[in-house]
């Protein structure tokens, strides 16, 4: 079996690992407020869907 001549160092490990990084896939700015949503959801600040204000709540962006 092999075994390695010498130890893995602390940065050669790190640079291996730079790459198992989570990412939040999905989040946009909504275009009237500027508050961060899911893409394709009512933004829960404004109201606003497709440029139209779908939940009647008026809030001034």
């Amino acid at each position: 079996m092999a075994v390695p001549f010498r130890r893995t160092g602390k940065t050669a490990k790190r640079m291996r690992r730079s790459h198992f990084k989570l990412e939040v896939e999905g989040i946009v700015k909504c275009p009237h407020c500027g508050a961060y949503v899911q893409s394709h959801r009512v933004c829960p600040e404004c109201g606003y869907y497709d440029g139209k204000d779908v939940l009647g709540l008026k809030k001034e962006g």
